[in-house]
């Protein structure tokens, strides 16, 4: 009887390859968290909820800081805050 041990080795050795770093955006089926929460905080300004769009902002820097909504989220904090307002 043929034995399943080296199949098995083999099957775990390739898995790696099978299974891709990182997801092209396109190619993306679900939203990742970075993208709801700029999401959310773009909603909130079409609401005009200028603080909560602000906290949601300041949390997707926060905790996503390599995202790429972070940049845009700093500027858009940036331009939203008065200058002689204290953060």
């Amino acid at each position: 009887m043929l034995s399943l041990r080296p199949l098995s080795l083999v099957a775990l050795l390739a898995a790696p390859l099978q299974c891709p770093s990182r997801a092209t955006p396109e190619l993306t089926r679900e939203d990742r968290p970075d993208d709801a929460l700029w999401a959310l905080g773009e909603r909130f300004a079409r609401e005009g909820n200028e603080a909560a769009r602000q906290a949601t902002l300041r949390y997707l820097i926060e905790r996503y800081p390599s995202s790429r909504y972070s940049a845009r989220a700093a500027l858009a904090l940036d331009r939203s805050v008065p200058a002689d307002a204290s953060r």
